[in-house]
């Protein structure tokens, strides 16, 4: 019995370490990556719910959604930001230098030039900054940490299982796609902010385990918060054709004021890059704080101001004091670094910005008043397609958050008009990518490192190979009968060295040569043995599993040329 279980255990690991890594090697669809993925966000999924239940926690103390916070100026609780800004900075100071950074841009440079590959060490801080953040009521998504938290869970499972690189990618965007789905309970509406916004790319090998671990996200959430549609409440009846010139109108004044307010983030967060942590986090919580005293409703994530929309008689001088208030406290929290993603402010600004725009409308053609409730939804939409670049995940996002399939055609209606101005117009980028340039993190990859990096080492190595050591006399007789195979020499110092047979021109002889090799494990892609033989077009490097002395396979440069030319990387 004692030597079946360890027959099989042994099996199983040789599976592990060969045959598991061999498929995952593949840039191609396999049930093996999609019940990893569906493994990894499940974990993913249960770290977001947790943060999402101490969020919970932490509002039956504050109680800052609660309605008659936003009743009386002088309470206490519009004092919380100050006190978020000492937790934030305490918890930064507490963590390792190396850390620091976190948030979507940075998980975008991870998963460009590092697989998706971020340090376990960076997710303490996230959780617990990003926490505080949202409790203290700072104007910042809940996206942020969702996205980091999801990343991290789902990439420090997939090295401690020691897969390949290029599917440590795939994982890191599952547990993006979990992290979201399990946040906002908008499956459909995450895996397209992960194809649109984190991979910028479409690969079918991707989307199976992308759209399992919405599934996973989604449901974790609603078997602990029930199936909720934050925004259902908000009403969207289905406007009429005649409407539309107005729509249009509003797209373009939308695309101006997302172009602005995208510009002015921008450039709070290049001033706040040159500023001491505890300067930036004391200013953020001091200018959230002064808008709190006067506006309660424009603090906090969005709820409150989107609350304020939804009333029967809004005011419009008050709605628009919130809008002018809620893109202060945001630019002021986003661009002074508080940790948090940006989601959610965008959907009180673009619910704000909606409503006021419907009711100045109304003022003038009565007819639209039925439909003031399309008009906020709309808003939300376009802010958030148009400052983050993503346009389609804002449309499904709201169609999801708000259960209304109607909104579809006013929605795309208007984000058209909006993206041109703001994109074309006033040529404004995704905020991600600028905030990248703004920290000096990279990218960009070219295409043919892009396709190489999908590809790992396995796939292409060649097993046929043999060992000799250096002391061996009979090294030109073994390279003889290698038949095809590629000789490899370990010298006294233990680096390996190729041995070839290199015809000589004068004397038609052949001698032996032998030059050095780098190595690589077996967990990288075909990118690394491009980095290493394009420098000068020629050679070979041999894959090792976990150690370099035990090697697994040997990759030349013209096999590596062959790979690239069939157009599969």
């Amino acid at each position: 019995m004692h030597q079946t279980l360890v027959k099989k255990r042994a099996q199983f690991q040789k599976y592990l370490n060969t045959e598991l890594k061999d498929t995952l090697s593949q840039s191609k669809v396999s049930v093996q990556l999609c019940l990893l993925a569906l493994l990894f966000a499940l974990f993913a999924s249960s770290v977001i719910v947790l943060f999402k239940l101490l969020l919970a926690w932490c509002d039956t103390f504050t109680k800052t959604q609660a309605l008659n916070f936003t009743d009386i100026i002088d309470d206490w609780r519009v004092l919380l930001p100050l006190l978020g800004a000492f937790l934030i900075w305490g918890v930064a100071k507490l963590g390792s230098q190396r850390y620091k950074r976190m948030g979507i841009a940075y998980v975008i440079h991870r998963v460009k030039l590092h697989y998706g590959k971020i340090p376990l060490q960076s997710a303490p801080g996230q959780f617990f900054q990003a926490l505080f953040a949202l409790a203290t009521n700072f104007s910042v998504g809940r996206e942020g940490p969702a996205i980091h938290l999801g990343a991290v869970s789902a990439s420090v499972l997939a090295e401690k299982f020691k897969l390949p690189d290029n599917s440590v990618r795939v994982m890191c965007a599952s547990g993006i796609a979990a992290g979201i789905a399990a946040i906002f309970n908008a499956p459909l509406a995450a895996v397209i902010f992960v194809f649109e916004v984190v991979l910028r790319e479409y690969k079918i090998h991707y989307f199976f385990p992308i759209i399992l671990s919405a599934i996973c996200g989604a449901l974790t959430s609603q078997m602990v918060f029930g199936d909720v549609h934050e925004f259902e409440q908000i009403g969207a009846e289905v406007i009429p054709l005649s409407q539309y010139p107005l729509l249009a109108i509003f797209g373009v004044v939308l695309g101006c004021i997302a172009a602005f307010f995208n510009t002015s983030l921008l450039k709070i967060t290049a001033m706040g890059q040159k500023w001491p942590l505890i300067n930036r986090l004391l200013l953020a919580g001091a200018i959230t704080t002064l808008v709190g005293l006067v506006l309660p409703q424009a603090i906090g994530s969005g709820e409150l101001a989107i609350a304020e929309t939804i009333n029967q008689h809004p005011s419009i001088l008050f709605l628009c004091a919130i809008l002018v208030g809620k893109v202060i406290a945001t630019i002021a929290a986003i661009g002074l670094g508080i940790p948090g993603g940006l989601i959610g402010p965008l959907y009180g600004i673009g619910a704000l910005l909606g409503t006021i725009l419907a009711l100045v409308s109304a003022l003038m053609f009565p007819s639209i008043a039925p439909y003031i409730g399309l008009y906020t939804i709309i808003g939300m939409t376009g802010m958030m397609g148009v400052c983050l670049s993503a346009p389609l995940a804002a449309l499904v996002a709201l169609i999801e958050l708000t259960n209304n399939a109607s909104i579809i055609l006013p929605s795309m209606f208007v984000v058209i008009p909006a993206f041109l101005i703001a994109h074309q117009g006033f040529q404004t980028k995704s905020i991600f990518f600028k905030q990248l340039e703004i920290m000096g993190l990279g990218y960009k990859v070219a295409p043919v490192n892009l396709g190489l990096q999908k590809v790992g080492v396995r796939h292409l190595m060649d097993k046929r190979f043999v060992i000799v050591n250096d002391n061996d006399e009979l090294l030109l007789e073994v390279l003889k009968r290698a038949e095809g195979r590629s000789v490899l020499v370990r010298n006294t110092a233990g680096d390996v060295e190729m041995l070839q047979l290199e015809l000589q021109v004068r004397d038609e002889d052949t001698t032996l040569t032998r030059h050095p090799i780098k190595g690589l494990a077996d967990t990288s892609t075909l990118n690394e043995v491009y980095a290493i033989l394009a420098k000068e077009r020629r050679g070979e490097v041999y894959i090792y599993q976990e150690t370099s002395n035990n090697i697994v396979g040997v990759i030349n440069w013209m096999s590596l040329q062959k790979e690239i030319r069939s157009g599969q990387v």
